[in-house]
């Protein structure tokens, strides 16, 4: 299991991201239009380099929901190979079997 810590600064950074996701959208949007004048897109980039790192979208690592496990980490059901080998040999995802030969 990840430490607690690493998942909580994980999720910290979800919620930030979600909460400045908006500004961010707007201030890229003002610097890649070039109707704008070149002052008004430089304090678009200054205002965006100000703000906080961890509300980059892209700084966000996946990870299982039940484990913390950052590796072999499947979007499709959000949990890591271990958990889904697990859940999957219990019967507890539908439509999922552990295949055997």
């Amino acid at each position: 299991m990840a430490k607690k810590a690493m998942i909580e600064k994980n999720n910290r950074r979800r919620r930030m991201s979600k909460n400045k996701a908006e500004t961010r959208t707007a201030l890229k949007a003002m610097i890649m239009d070039k109707e704008t004048s070149i002052e008004e897109r430089f304090d678009a980039v200054m205002k965006l380099a100000k703000m906080p790192r961890n509300s980059a979208k892209v700084r966000i690592r996946n990870r299982c929901e039940i484990s913390g496990r950052p590796r072999g980490f499947y979007r499709k059901f959000k949990i890591s190979r271990i958990a889904l080998r697990d859940l999957a040999s219990a019967g507890q995802i539908p439509g999922v079997i552990k295949s055997s030969w």
